[in-house]
């Protein structure tokens, strides 16, 4: 390229100059010529240090790679006429899936005659779905191609929003009942006193009125022997 269009390493246009003449331009300013625009006529250079330029490159990728999601789509394949043990080893990997927030593709594959039955493989999906409703959501219902039968699951908003853990636990944070269960346990109320619990543990004998009709409480954590006259006894004695 004969000539190209200078810009100086204040960011103001020098113009356009002969390669040579914006090669010495930035020798002199001991720092390198860039191209930056090879498509422009004539193409576009910048004067500027050349590895700060690539290390200030490298950390905007950095930053915008920190604010993308990545998203990462797994397939699990299931039989139309699936046993119930290979289910459940199929299901726990689509729940583990979900867990670390991937998304998940089910396939159903139909083989032979299998095809003319597609409710069997709907039924299938539709167990999946509502069992892992907790995890996971519908975001492709069931929709047959050819011989296989696709759906698409995505993480769920509690899963997203880190309330559930991939171990499967839930957070105590956002669990209100385990958090009002355990604020119940370390303010239990004592139970009431009925029928001389509180009295039980008074060493003084409350006095009998009306001839002996109500007990001492004393008398009800230890009776007192009978009285010689056998007037008032019976109020200190338990009545059977």
């Amino acid at each position: 390229m004969p000539e190209v269009r200078l810009i100086d390493d204040q960011g103001q246009q020098v113009g356009v100059l002969k390669t040579a003449d914006a090669l010495a331009f930035a020798q002199e300013r001991d720092l390198d010529l860039v191209e930056v625009a090879p498509e422009a006529r004539p193409p576009v250079c910048r004067v500027l240090d050349y590895s700060k330029y690539k290390y200030e490159q490298a950390q905007k990728v950095k930053q915008a790679r920190k604010h993308q999601q990545q998203i990462t789509v797994r397939e699990i394949k299931f039989r139309p006429k699936i046993a119930e043990h290979d289910y459940d080893t199929k299901k726990h990997h689509v729940e583990r899936f979900l867990k670390h927030k991937d998304k998940v593709k089910v396939t159903i594959m139909f083989r032979g005659r299998e095809v003319t039955h597609p409710e069997r493989g709907t039924a299938i999906l539709d167990r999946l779905a509502e069992e892992l409703s907790d995890l996971g959501v519908v975001e492709q219902r069931p929709m047959q191609e050819g011989r296989n039968m696709t759906m698409m699951m995505a993480p769920s908003k509690a899963v997203l929003a880190g309330r559930i853990a991939a171990d499967g636990t839930v957070t105590a944070a956002t669990d209100e009942h385990a958090v009002l269960d355990a604020g119940e346990a370390a303010v239990a109320p004592e139970p009431p006193a009925e029928n001389g619990g509180a009295e039980a543990a008074v060493d003084v004998p409350a006095p009998a009125e009306n001839g002996g009709a109500e007990a001492s409480a004393e008398a009800v954590a230890a009776p007192e022997p009978p009285a010689e006259n056998g007037g008032t006894a019976a109020a200190g004695t338990p009545v059977s």
